[in-house]
C-alpha cells in the first residue's frame, strides 16, 4: 500500500491525504483527449505533485490552466448535445469541489437507494451507458466533464463530522453521481478511501461501480466496514447498451475477487432493458450471477429517466429502442421523469422467487418517491 500524508483529525487517527509516491495509470476505455487544470487544482505543493503526476499518463494531451474556472464551469463548445456528451467525456478536468456540494444529505430515500448520505470524490463518468440517469441533470448537461476532485482530505473531513454528529453507524454512498471505482487508475483514492471507514467508528462506505479496477482493493485493511456493489445486464444487452463499461463476466470476476477477499458484495440490475426475450435472458443471467457470485444482496428495478435522457437516448439508438417503446406515456413525476409502464416486471419477479437459489424471504418493495417496483433479494450467508 502506497504511503499517505498523516493529517490528525479531532479524537482519532486516520491516513486522510492524496496518494503521493504511486503510479497512476490510465483507466480502460477512458480515452483522454482534453486536460483542464480548475480552481483549486493546484494550490497546494501536495495538490500539484497530485495532479502532475495523473497528466504524465497522458503526455500527449493539450493541459488547460484555468485555475480561475470551477471545476463544474467547463464549457464544451458544441451546439449539438450528443456530440457535446460524446466531448465531454473525453475531458479530464481536475479543481476542488465546494465540500458542501459533495457531502449530500438524500432526502427522499426509496428502495433502490435507502442511504441518507452520500459523498462524491469525482464527477460524472468515463462511461457511455445509453440509459444513463445523469446526462440530463443540470450540472452534467452544462459541462459533461469526467471530474477527479483533489481536495479529498477536506471531503472526508466533512463525512467524518456528519457521522460524529449523527453518533451511531450511517452509511455513506460513493456512486449515486459517479462511478466510485472507474477513475481508481489514476487517484488510487481506494487506498485512502477505505482504511478511513475501516477506523472510523460510525462512518461506513458503499461504493457502487461497473469498474473491473480491484487490484488495489485486494490488500486493504477495510474491516467489513466497505461494501461494495455492482450494476449489472446481461452480456447482450450490455454490449448494446453499456458501451466502454468493462464486460460483464471481467465485472462478475473483480466481484468473486473483492469477495474472496472479505469484502460484502452486492449487484445492482437497474434498470432493466426489455429488449428481444429478455425475461428469459435475465432470469437465466440472475441464476448465474447468484451461483457464481457469493452476493449478499441484490436489487433488481426499473427506470426512471427525464426529457433530457430521453433525448439523448433517442439520439443514440432511435425512436424504436427497447426503453422508449417501454415508458408509460400516461405518468411522470414532478420533474417530468418518465418510468415503465406498470407490470412491466411483474412476470419476471415471479420468476425470480420460483428460481433463484439461496434467497431469504423478501418482499416487491415499491418505491413511492420513483412510482417503479424494485424487488430487493438478500442471501443467505
Amino acid at each position: 500500500m502506497v504511503g499517505v500524508e498523516q493529517l490528525e483529525l479531532v479524537g482519532w487517527q486516520s491516513d486522510i491525504a492524496l496518494p503521493r509516491s504511486y503510479a497512476p495509470y490510465a483507466p480502460e476505455a477512458f480515452t483522454v483527449e482534453r486536460i483542464v487544470l480548475c480552481k483549486g487544482s493546484l494550490d497546494s505543493p501536495e495538490r500539484e505533485a497530485f495532479v502532475r503526476g495523473i497528466c504524465a499518463v497522458y503526455p500527449c494531451v493539450p493541459v488547460e490552466e484555468r485555475l480561475d474556472t470551477p471545476h463544474n464551469r467547463v464549457e464544451i463548445a458544441e451546439p449539438d448535445p450528443l456530440r457535446r456528451l460524446e466531448r465531454g467525456k473525453r475531458t479530464l478536468v481536475m479543481g476542488a469541489a465546494r465540500v458542501e456540494n459533495v457531502v449530500r444529505v438524500n432526502r427522499n430515500p426509496n428502495a433502490i437507494f435507502p442511504y441518507r448520505q452520500s459523498f462524491s470524490v469525482y464527477g460524472f463518468c468515463p462511461y457511455g451507458c445509453a440509459y444513463c440517469y445523469l446526462t440530463g441533470s443540470p450540472g452534467v448537461w452544462f459541462s459533461p466533464t469526467v471530474k477527479i476532485y483533489v481536495n479529498l482530505p477536506e471531503i472526508l473531513a466533512e463525512v467524518d463530522r456528519r457521522a460524529r454528529e449523527e453518533g451511531q453507524e450511517i452509511v455513506f454512498c460513493l456512486g449515486k453521481f459517479e462511478d466510485g471505482l472507474a477513475l481508481d487508475p489514476l487517484t488510487e483514492y481506494s487506498t485512502v478511501l477505505v482504511p478511513f471507514f475501516a477506523n472510523h467508528p460510525y462512518a461506513r462506505l458503499l461504493l457502487q461501480t461497473k469498474s473491473a479496477s480491484v487490484e488495489r482493493l485486494l490488500d486493504l485493511n477495510h474491516g467489513g466496514n466497505t461494501v461494495l456493489s455492482w450494476t449489472l445486464n446481461p452480456a447482450p444487452i450490455a454490449e448494446r447498451y453499456e458501451p466502454g463499461a468493462p464486460r460483464v463476466d471481467d465485472r462478475m470476476a473483480a466481484m468473486r475477487r473483492c469477495a474472496e477477499h472479505g469484502y460484502p458484495v452486492r449487484a445492482n440490475i437497474t434498470p432493466v432493458i426489455p429488449d428481444a426475450n429478455w425475461e428469459e435472458l435475465y432470469l437465466d443471467f440472475i441464476c448465474e450471477l447468484a451461483k457464481c457470485v457469493p452476493l449478499r444482496q441484490l436489487t433488481i428495478g426499473g427506470i426512471r429517466i427525464d426529457p433530457r435522457g430521453r433525448s439523448l437516448l433517442e439520439q443514440r439508438m432511435g425512436k424504436e429502442n427497447a426503453v422508449l417503446q417501454a415508458l408509460d406515456p400516461n405518468t411522470a413525476d414532478e420533474n417530468s421523469c418518465a418510468f415503465y409502464k406498470p407490470g412491466l416486471l411483474r412476470r419476471l419477479f415471479a420468476g425470480i422467487y420460483d428460481t433463484v437459489p439461496h434467497i431469504r424471504p423478501c418482499s416487491t418493495r415499491y418505491d413511492t418517491h420513483h412510482s417503479r417496483a424494485h424487488l430487493v433479494l438478500d442471501f443467505e450467508q
